[in-house]
């Protein structure tokens, strides 16, 4: 079994017992009470780079990374430092994150959040934007391509934004064929963690135009989010440096002007 496999295993695990508690009819009045979700995108289609700064506690890979006893005043601190979206980890197994993180971070912020989770389940897209997500990550690797499509549909049909996550040239081509608008490619790979910090500059060339690319994993310094730029990335998605830097508005501006200058000048 491959750790994405295992962390899969997990999730569902969690998702039935969640489910036992708050019903789909519970979670379906949640979002029909709430306001319309945000949308990323006009940001990450603006000139320059876009940041999506993580909270993220712990990691498969890493382990420990953080405590952030407030997740609310990290996101808050991230936006300040020109963050375009905030990440929040719900998943409990693996990354010790919760749903009340997330709940936390929507309270707090005014610009998107995104729901990182392993979504398998219709259950949880309703959860997601019950509890205030305005994107949701889908994982090509975790998905058949109907899964793919039928998550990804629900999701846009309750507003929110779909970041769909590749690491092999076939799962590009997959998630272009299942609509996807926001693709992420991971450096990442899920199924044994290993870090490839090329796979984003060779995958980025296979992405079709018009879809907003995001650079993810093994990015920690300005320097790093300024290849990713030049590489074509749009946006990229940091956390284990950002939740480990004491400065965290200073550590996102400072990759934010440096793939912003990287992006004009490609």
């Amino acid at each position: 079994m491959s750790v994405l496999d295992d962390i899969v295993a997990g999730v569902r695990v969690d998702l039935e017992a969640r489910r036992e508690v708050v019903s789909l009819d519970a979670l379906e009045r949640a979002v029909a009470a709430r306001p319309r979700a945000l949308d990323p995108m006009p940001a990450f289609r603006s000139p320059g780079l876009s940041v999506i700064a993580e909270v993220k506690r712990r990691s498969p890979s890493k382990g420990h990374l953080a405590e952030i006893p407030e997740p609310a005043a990290l996101a808050a601190e991230y936006e300040a430092g020109g963050a375009a979206a905030i990440s929040v980890l719900t998943e409990a197994r693996r990354f010790s994150g919760s749903l009340a993180d997330l709940d936390a971070v929507r309270e707090s912020v005014s610009i998107p959040v995104l729901r990182k989770d392993f979504m398998v389940d219709e259950y949880q897209v309703w959860e997601a934007r019950a509890h205030g997500a305005d994107l949701i990550l889908l994982i090509v690797a975790a998905l058949t391509d109907e899964q793919l499509v039928s998550l990804g549909r629900l999701a846009v049909s309750v507003g929110m934004t779909c970041l769909v996550e590749v690491h092999t040239a076939t799962e590009v081509s997959r998630a272009a064929d299942a609509g996807a608008v926001l693709l992420g490619v991971n450096n990442r790979d899920l199924k044994t963690l290993s870090v490839d910090p090329g796979m984003f500059a060779r995958l980025a060339e296979l992405v079709p135009p018009g879809i907003v690319k995001v650079a993810e994993s093994g990015l920690t310094t300005p320097a790093d989010a300024a290849d990713a730029a030049r590489a074509g990335a749009d946006v990229v998605l940091v956390g284990e440096a950002l939740v480990r830097d004491h400065q965290p508005r200073r550590a996102v501006a400072d990759m934010v002007e440096a793939g912003t200058l990287a992006a004009r000048a490609r």
